[in-house]
Order: C-alpha cells, then sequence, then structure tokens
C-alpha cells in the first residue's frame, strides 16, 4: 500500500505503529526508510527519535505527550525535521516559538482516527493557524478528494491523510489524484 502511494506522488510517510516494540518498530521503520528512498520521499517516525536515528529518516512528528521539541532537536541536530500535531492556536503558535519545523492542524473534518481529539475543528478554524504562525501548516483529519480543494485555498503547505489513500482499492490513483488537486 505505501509503494504504490509513493507510485502516485506521496512525497512523505508518518510511520505512526504505536503499538509496536523498539525492535519491530525499527525493522518496520528500515524497509520504509528504503522504500522512501526509492521514491526520494521523507520518512516522519512518529514520537520515536530513537528510531528516527537509528533508521537515518527525515525527522519525527511529535504529539502532546511526546519529547518537548527542544530536546528532540538536541538529539536529532539542525538538520532533522520536526513536525508537531496541533489542536488549537496556542498549540501551534507554542510548537513554532519552540522550534518546530512545520505543524499539523486539526482534525479539520471528522475521522474516526481523531475522534478522540474532539469535534472536527472546521475549516475557519484552520485559516487562523495559516494566517498566524508563519511555519508551515499541513491539515489532517478527514482529509479527502472531495474537500482537499477547499482546505489547500487556506494556503497550507499540505496534507496529512490515511484513509484517504490507504482504505481504498486502488490506492495509487487516490494519491495521484490527491496530489494533483494539491497542485493546482
Amino acid at each position: 500500500m505505501l509503494e504504490q502511494a509513493l507510485e502516485g506522488g506521496v512525497k512523505a510517510i508518518q510511520l505512526r505503529e504505536k503499538d509496536l516494540s523498539g525492535k519491530n518498530l525499527y525493522n518496520l521503520a528500515e524497509k520504509t526508510c528504503r522504500l522512501c528512498e526509492r521514491y526520494e520521499a521523507l520518512l516522519l517516525i512518529n514520537d520515536r527519535v530513537d528510531v528516527a536515528l537509528a533508521v537515518d529518516a527525515a525527522g519525527v512528528q511529535l504529539g502532546k505527550t511526546s519529547l518537548p521539541i527542544g530536546a528532540a532537536r538536541a538529539l536529532l541536530g539542525p538538520q532533522k525535521l520536526i513536525g508537531v500535531s496541533t489542536h488549537s492556536l496556542e498549540e501551534a503558535q507554542h510548537a513554532e516559538r519552540s522550534g518546530a519545523d512545520f505543524v499539523l492542524f486539526g482534525p479539520v473534518y471528522f475521522t474516526p482516527s481523531k475522534a478522540s481529539f474532539g469535534t472536527p475543528q472546521g475549516l475557519n478554524a484552520l485559516k487562523k493557524i495559516v494566517e498566524n504562525i508563519a511555519a508551515p501548516v499541513y491539515a489532517i483529519g478527514g482529509i479527502k478528494s472531495e474537500n482537499i480543494v477547499a482546505v489547500r485555498r487556506l494556503g497550507v503547505r499540505g496534507v496529512a491523510l490515511i484513509s484517504a489513500i490507504l482504505s481504498v482499492d486502488r490506492p495509487r490513483l487516490a494519491a495521484a489524484t490527491m496530489v494533483r488537486q494539491l497542485r493546482r
């Protein structure tokens, strides 16, 4: 599925396997890193700075319960990327002030994988984030082909998504369609 998404033009993969042991996550990250290299795509590891360093991933994606941004930067150095998942303007501003290279904001729309973070934030909240921080903003949560253009018009750098590509019969086509919509 990941290879098909990459063939469709996806430029970054976030490896988000919270239930794997360190060894199993490392093994999966190593394979995923090689796959991303073949397609000149970035690999970000969710939370695990140690695994990101071990496989020489492009960086990490941090959340509320992750290592602080400053500590992650001290370990990763200036060349690796640090993204931070945010759910409010205050969180996005704090991430930016703390040295995040980019923020993910959401959930913009309803999606089962983000239901625990509360009700969807909507386009107005996303617009407020884009207008009030200088760091690149990526929208997350319920992003689908039918709403990606509305999200992109707000000035986001891009989107992060799962089900719109990985839960369809033709992931390569879904990815290519969404990449094309983002580039318009």
